[in-house]
């Protein structure tokens, strides 16, 4: 117990150390000449205990406040899910949600500058936990190569949901303060060279075996895994395909039978799984998505989403929840059952899980014109969900069923509808139908927050905005 809190007293230790470094993150990284280093850097990575609570820093930051939603914990969920065509927000939410629904953010929205924000904030502490760890000497060669890869996952995590939000955004490798003030943006090339990199590098770095309880920090399949959503995405289909495959035949995972067993800690679906670490609640998600103060639900399913649902579908019953206040019925998202601390039994935010594999497999096959394999990978997933096999044929309708498995599978997690939407070119044609007159082309990507732009003049906006 006296080495548990030890440890936790460290970690607190070395988060303050963090945001003393990057106290003035309010604008992109402009961090000021002579920032406050009450706790050296130097002093930090001199000891090896210290150099692991300064890296445990880093997951601290998915960690929820008073259940509230952060960049790396729901909000690109909830905000994703208003812009295509899964959510609506309803009396209970902020009006300001009613820009995603809206496809209209605004240059100065607080959600898009929070995000921002943040997600520089901890780059910023990444970088600077790796520049550590390459120049210290009191850790061995292979714990250096273990701790930069988990590092790099998680780097690589934010910059490809940022490429995919905003496009091109300036790539942050090092702790310079005044180069990295000034940067322009990157082109979404060059961002995703730097992901691909990052989890090149992880893979050659992690090892097959978690390193901690759990499956909290990344290993090999963790690194993969990301890696066949990155190839995926850059429509290099024999890789993606291979990345997948390698995870789905580790033998480290399978499927739960049960929908309602797959958010649960321990899950088996699970590749990469924060533990639930709220001060009240389980994970924001369930916190934000569930009923609690009001019976109103702050964010409703929309019908767009329920139609794709198939009869028989056991995630439209497991993972959507109702409401009813005075005879209406209100619809919300219910894959995080607990909002509670207290709730058993214990659910764990997912970032990466089996099922995501098997879609990404499938999708490169019927790429590759390998359509029965393709069909067989689909399935997997259709027969937990209690559905009947695919009866799609050529490759035009193996693929609409895979867009459609991923749509009632992937749904509001981690903005996988609204990136999956705009990857495939589908994004006009589909919310120019579902959202008459409001949906505009130039808001598939948000805008680049004023406040930014106005610190730091090299940074462009996005078109239109």
């Amino acid at each position: 117990m006296k080495k548990q809190l030890y440890k936790h007293k460290r970690i607190l230790t070395f988060l303050l150390f963090f945001s003393l470094l990057s106290a003035s993150c309010r604008k992109l990284i402009s961090i000021p000449a002579n920032p406050p280093d009450q706790i050296p850097q130097a002093r930090v990575f001199s000891d090896s205990g210290d150099i692991q609570a300064a890296v445990a820093g880093i997951y601290a930051n998915f960690k929820i406040s008073a259940g509230s939603v952060s960049w790396i914990n729901g909000a690109i969920t909830a905000s994703a899910g208003m812009s295509a065509d899964e959510l609506q927000g309803t009396s209970s939410y902020d009006a300001a949600g009613a820009q995603f629904y809206q496809d209209a953010v605004h240059v100065d929205s607080s959600t898009t500058a929070s995000m921002w924000k943040q997600a520089y904030s901890d780059l910023y502490q990444m970088n600077v936990c790796l520049e550590g760890i390459r120049s210290t000497t009191v850790i061995s060669d292979s714990l250096k190569r273990l701790l930069t890869g988990q590092i790099k996952v998680v780097r690589a995590l934010y910059y490809f949901n940022m490429v995919n939000l905003w496009g091109g955004v300036p790539v942050v490798t090092s702790s310079d303060y005044a180069a990295n003030a000034i940067l322009p943006r990157a082109s979404a090339d060059s961002v995703y060279s730097l992901i691909q990199a990052d989890l090149a590098d992880a893979r050659s770095s992690l090892t097959a075996s978690y390193p901690s309880d759990g499956r909290a920090r990344p290993n090999l399949y963790t690194a993969e895994a990301l890696s066949a959503r990155v190839y995926l995405y850059r429509q290099d289909w024999d890789n993606a395909a291979a990345m997948a495959g390698q995870v789905i035949n580790s033998g480290l995972y399978s499927l739960e039978t049960d929908p309602n067993n797959v958010f649960l800690d321990g899950s088996n679906e699970a590749i990469w799984q924060l533990p639930a670490n709220g001060p009240s609640q389980q994970t924001a998600e369930g916190a934000t998505f569930n009923i609690s103060y009001t019976p109103t639900p702050s964010y409703t399913i929309s019908k767009y989403l329920l139609n794709a649902f198939e009869a028989g579908d056991l995630r439209r019953t497991d993972w959507i929840n109702s409401s009813n206040v005075n005879g209406t019925i209100y619809l919300y998202p219910y894959k995080y059952k607990n909002q509670k601390a207290t709730t058993t039994t214990t659910e764990d935010y997912m970032i990466l899980r089996l099922s995501e594999q098997y879609l990404i497999l499938a999708e490169a096959l019927a790429h590759k014109n390998q359509l029965g394999d393709a069909v067989t990978s689909l399935n997997l997933v259709r027969s937990r969900a209690t559905l009947a096999g695919s009866s799609a044929a050529s490759q035009a309708d193996v693929l609409t069923a895979v867009m459609h498995e991923r749509q009632t599978e992937l749904f509001c997690e981690w903005g996988n509808r609204w990136y999956d939407l705009k990857r495939t070119g589908a994004v006009d044609a589909v919310l120019g139908a579902e959202k008459p007159g409001i949906w505009q082309p130039y808001a598939a990507l948000y805008p680049i927050p004023q406040p930014e732009r106005q610190n730091n003049p090299f940074l462009t906006q996005n078109p239109n905005y």
